[in-house]
């Protein structure tokens, strides 16, 4: 076999076995988007409507599964591809529902609004966690997960301030477990609080962690809490790549000492500094999502290709949701500890706060 056919069958041969990696785990999340589908059909036909939407259902019954059941290590790869790439994709195709022109029509004032939340939010969230007793770099953690995009912004900060396998893996486990109570207990604020769309939509980008968190919370309530949700939150991710590289600027000491609560853990056993990442900071699906956004604003996707996609995107989004559920384990927040909670809980009803803040200063009908 001569080497080009030779690098060809080899590239094959990987490839088809990264499908059949995916397969098991990815399958479980299908068949949970099947029973979520199910049982949003099943509340049609009882009640005339569905009160949980497939979305939310997706990721109740993923989480429960979870919970009550851990998957075996032959799981794993597919469920990671459904929560990541899956996710990624229906991100895309939803720009094809936006239109940039209508949503950009609430002013400048909104996307430095943005911006400004997300600095205050990370001020108030460091400092309520230090005054808890949180070590700086979780107190830094708790910030930005919480401020920013969960567990993207954690991932991306942890080597920057050096921060320990511990300190992430108690940082994540809230994002999971409180990103999915969240998404599940806003929509309740549309009728307390007299919200419309807009204003929901803005509350649901500037607080939900994750993307698909914004589209489970959303969905129920407006497709403009959808658009205007979305378009918030990417947004709001945005502001990681300026975070990031501002630590990495000023939180060299942070990298080095050693921790005072736990002072067996030093700087060698956390990953090293090194080069950001562009992809961690800016991720290839936002600017994809932006792209097709773009072009749906300026009348270059079919109008008659628009529902096909759109009922893709939502496809998709029950995929991942199902795959995100999947990868919660609610018990995991017990092993966290009190302070930690408090900090979490905390910091999040503050991003709340000033959030209805910019609602009301901006005006937002």
């Amino acid at each position: 076999m001569s080497a080009p056919r030779l690098f060809s069958h080899c590239r094959s041969t990987r490839a088809l076995a990264g499908t059949r990696a995916i397969l098991p785990g990815l399958g479980l999340c299908v068949a949970v988007t099947a029973a979520a589908v199910g049982f949003e059909a099943v509340e049609t036909h009882l009640f005339g409507r569905a009160w949980l939407e497939a979305l939310v259902l997706a990721i109740l019954l993923g989480s429960a599964i979870r919970t009550a059941w851990t998957p075996s290590q032959r799981f794993f790869p597919g469920i990671a591809f459904g929560a990541k790439t899956v996710l990624e994709i229906a991100v895309v195709l939803l720009g094809a529902s936006l239109s940039l022109t209508k949503i950009l029509a609430a002013g400048p004032g909104l996307l430095f609004g943005i911006a400004g939340v997300v600095i205050v939010a990370i001020l108030l969230s460091y400092g309520i966690g230090r005054a808890l007793g949180l070590h700086p770099r979780m107190a830094i953690l708790v910030a930005c997960g919480n401020s920013i995009c969960g567990n993207s912004a954690i991932a991306a900060t942890a080597p920057v301030i050096g921060a320990d396998g511990e300190d992430v893996a108690a940082s994540i486990a809230f994002t999971a477990v409180l990103g999915v109570l969240v998404v599940l207990g806003l929509p309740l604020l549309v009728p307390l609080l007299g919200l419309s769309p807009m204003q929901y939509g803005v509350l649901a980008g500037l607080t939900v962690y994750a993307v698909p968190q914004v589209l489970a919370a959303t969905a129920p309530v407006a497709a403009l809490s959808v658009q205007v949700g979305t378009l918030v939150k990417l947004v709001r991710v945005l502001m990681l790549g300026p975070v990031v590289l501002a630590l990495s600027l000023g939180a060299s000491r942070l990298r080095e000492e050693p921790d005072a609560a736990e002072p067996r853990v030093t700087a060698g056993d956390r990953p090293a500094g090194g080069r950001l990442a562009i992809h961690r900071l800016v991720p290839w699906f936002i600017l994809a999502f932006l792209a097709v956004a773009a072009l749906r604003s300026a009348g270059l996707i079919p109008a008659v290709a628009l529902k096909p996609i759109s009922q893709m995107a939502n496809l998709l989004t029950i995929v991942s949701m199902a795959a995100l559920g999947l990868g919660v384990d609610v018990r995991s927040v017990a092993k966290a500890g009190a302070r930690v909670t408090l900090a979490v809980v905390a910091s999040l009803l503050a991003l709340g706060a000033v959030s209805l803040g910019l609602i009301r200063v901006l005006g937002l009908a």
